[in-house]
């Protein structure tokens, strides 16, 4: 460390405030070849230069672009706490992939954005191996990103992530819910835990409580349970669509199942949702019983294992439940569409 005598006698560099750029160069080089087990026909132009390039794929007759951005929230806190960094940019990659996947959208690629105080090549790393490995799991191309070191701007050991995904739909195939109608059936995809919502929450019943990151939830660590990645939907999603008409899906993140269902349907129906549609984990008993937080706040704040919500006409839904069980998705009916009052919630947890 430099004293303000040594500054004042000595030539500064960018290595003396904080910032090294053999370290950045040293990352380059490692993230490379995983990005690259990503790369498809349409990558033109990937990580390395200013700016990556991608071709939209052909055999659309009037292409749509759809784009999403998202984070990963304070699990970024329980990953620094157990120092396990390697299934988080999975997180990341699902946060966004996800939404766009919910208006139909196949996702092309993604870019990232890790911002720290000082890098650390080793854990950059394993975050960006992550990421790689969610961009497989989605079928898209991880194609750029950012690595900022800011000096000052974050707790030493911590550090952010952003990610950003497009995708591309036929105009006259995207999925907006608006043929939605009373009779329609809710299907809920398994969730693999609470993904990357309400994580503030959590960590407050984990200190409130007294527990700990090992202590045992069915079989399992409470800290695995709690850092198993967020489930990518895509690939079994656009294999379904396929065969099956699809009217409506929502992606289950931050608000649950009631804040996060609504925003598909039209005005005039709601979802109803029955609680025993489907078997909660044991996290989230978990969690309900150790922070005393009643039912109407576990259902606006977590999943409670429905990931993703799936609308389709009552004739479909048998199909449809078969089609996503060969996919390797658990899928239950767990509720219905039904007219809406005057004054009534879009979904209700009954």
């Amino acid at each position: 460390m430099c004293t303000a005598k040594d500054l004042m006698t000595s030539p500064l560099t960018y290595a003396a405030a904080g910032v090294s750029i053999e370290a950045g160069d040293e990352l380059v080089r490692r993230i490379k070849p995983l990005a690259q087990r990503t790369y498809g026909a349409g990558v033109l132009a990937g990580i390395g230069g200013f700016g990556a390039l991608f071709r939209v794929p052909s055999g659309y007759r009037e292409p749509v672009l759809v784009s999403g951005t998202d984070g990963v929230g304070t699990k970024l806190k329980l990953a620094f706490a157990l120092n396990r960094h390697h299934t988080i940019g999975q997180d990341l990659v699902a946060m966004s992939v996800n939404d766009i996947l919910v208006q139909g959208a196949a996702p092309l690629f993604f870019l990232d954005y890790y911002a720290c105080s000082q890098l650390d090549v080793d854990v950059a790393e394993q975050v960006v191996a992550g990421i790689a490995r969610g961009c497989q799991m989605a079928g898209c191309a991880l194609i750029g990103g950012e690595t900022a070191e800011m000096p000052g701007m974050y707790p030493p050991g911590e550090y952010d992530l952003a990610g950003f995904a497009v995708g591309v739909a036929e105009r006259s195939e995207l999925i907006d819910g608006c043929s939605i109608v009373p009779g329609d059936v809710v299907l809920g995809l398994a969730s693999s835990g609470p993904h990357s919502n309400g994580y503030s929450l959590i960590r407050r019943i984990v200190e409130a409580s007294g527990a700990h990151y090992t202590d045992d939830v069915d079989g399992r660590t409470l800290g695995e349970r709690l850092l198993e990645p967020t489930r990518i939907y895509c690939r079994p999603v656009l294999e379904v669509m396929q065969s099956i008409r699809i009217k409506g899906m929502a992606h289950i993140t931050g608000g649950g199942l009631v804040e996060n269902v609504p925003r598909i349907l039209p005005p005039a129906v709601q979802a109803v949702i029955g609680r025993d549609g489907w078997p909660k984990p044991a996290i989230f008993d978990w969690l309900q019983r150790h922070g005393r937080v009643e039912d109407a706040e576990m259902h606006r704040v977590f999943n409670c294992g429905i990931g993703y919500v799936v609308v389709v006409a009552a004739s479909d839904a048998a199909a449809a439940v078969e089609a996503f069980g060969a996919q390797g998705e658990t899928c239950w009916p767990v509720g219905a569409i039904r007219n809406r009052g005057s004054g009534e919630a879009g979904c209700i947890v009954t």
